[in-house]
């Protein structure tokens, strides 16, 4: 009985070219043998599923006939050796190339990602870290430059980040023999390949420092509190981040320190409220002073204080537009606006009110 090639995939017959592409790195992933749970006779018929419907005349003939004449293939007996990433192919071709070979990439690309085989590293940059600022509203309109200080990793003043004394020289590394990897063979049911993998002794370096710092232990680094100065820019919103290149941890024997990202928190404002670059604000209101037409005096952000007219006619339900007195929009382009939302208050009118109103 024919083989359901579809099934194994689990795919429609419709399958797309990339439907079935994304099925298979899946299950292959899955079924890899050598996984924990791998089956290794089901990865051997996901392979040869593969390779007949990602072949457009193969996957014609096998629904037309329900196989393929030219054969479904599997791996025939490929002789895994060594390569990229620290495998090489013993059969004579380049794994750079890999991407102009069609289907036999991708079945590289599953086998690899089935072992987890990652490009190795031989050094690490330091960590990135993240900063609250409290600040007020006045701080965020006029902008302000403000100190941080917090506890971290910095390079070795003892060393200069090294990790070891450099006049007291090297002596070649006797496990990776100077060459700073090893490489591993192991066996598969693909047959034999070597992975290269970073020298855990001299950590990829080929030579062992003769004598380690003292004061970091090898690592160039050292526990530290720096205090950084931190400048907020005027208009600056509640919960921006702000980057400092460099100023987060320093890395592992003098590799590159990362970076310092500061959260800005804006306080709650016991006047104005913001929205954006607007502002605004609650203001008690006489009525006598509108039927009068008194100016109303209202605070800005800037401290001072403005006389604002109630154009006649106007809906006092609706806020009151006093134009550029708002927070400073960010880039220096102009400024926000301060709205003015009235809670009316009606007098109690006497002879002299009645008179002053013309009754």
């Amino acid at each position: 009985m024919a083989k359901d090639y579809y099934n194994l995939l689990g795919i429609s017959k419709n399958a797309s070219e990339d439907e079935i592409k994304k099925a298979y790195r899946r299950m292959a992933h899955k079924h890899h043998p050598d996984k924990a749970g791998g089956d290794e006779k089901k990865f051997k018929e996901i392979n040869e599923a593969y390779q007949i419907l990602s072949d457009s005349k193969k996957r014609a003939q096998y629904d037309r006939f329900g196989k393929a004449f030219d054969g479904a293939g599997g791996f025939g007996g490929f002789d895994f050796s060594q390569g990229q990433n620290g495998f090489d192919f013993g059969f004579g071709f380049d794994p750079s190339q890999m991407e102009d070979m069609g289907n036999l990439g991708d079945i590289f690309d599953a086998f690899f990602e089935g072992l987890g085989v990652k490009r190795r590293k031989t050094y690490q940059r330091g960590a990135d870290l993240e900063l609250a600022k409290e600040i007020t509203l006045e701080d965020a309109f006029r902008g302000a430059s403000s100190a941080i200080k917090f506890e971290t990793s910095a390079q070795c003043a003892g060393c200069g980040g090294a990790g070891h004394e450099p006049k007291e020289g090297f002596t070649k590394c006797a496990t990776c023999e100077g060459k700073g990897e090893i490489r591993e063979t192991h066996q598969s049911f693909f047959g034999q390949f070597s992975q290269v993998r970073q020298c855990g002794k001299c950590r990829g370096q080929g030579q062992i420092p003769n004598k380690i710092c003292g004061q970091c232990g090898g690592s160039g680094r050292v526990k530290a509190q720096k205090e950084i100065q931190v400048r907020i820019a005027p208009g600056i919103s509640d919960g921006q981040l702000i980057k400092i290149s460099g100023a987060g941890q320093a890395g592992e024997r003098g590799a590159g320190s990362g970076d310092l990202y500061v959260r800005v928190r804006v306080k709650p404002h016991a006047v104005f409220k913001r929205n954006g670059d607007d502002l605004t604000i609650k203001k008690d209101l006489n009525m006598i002073d509108v039927l009068l037409g008194r100016k109303i005096e209202l605070p800005v952000i800037s401290g001072n204080k403005i006389k604002a007219e109630i154009p006649a006619g106007f809906n006092l339900r609706n806020p009151l537009k006093i134009a550029n007195e708002g927070m400073p929009k960010l880039g220096g382009y102009g400024r926000g606006d301060l709205y003015a939302e009235f809670d009316i208050k009606v007098p109690k009118i006497d002879s002299k009110i009645r008179k002053a109103l013309g009754d």
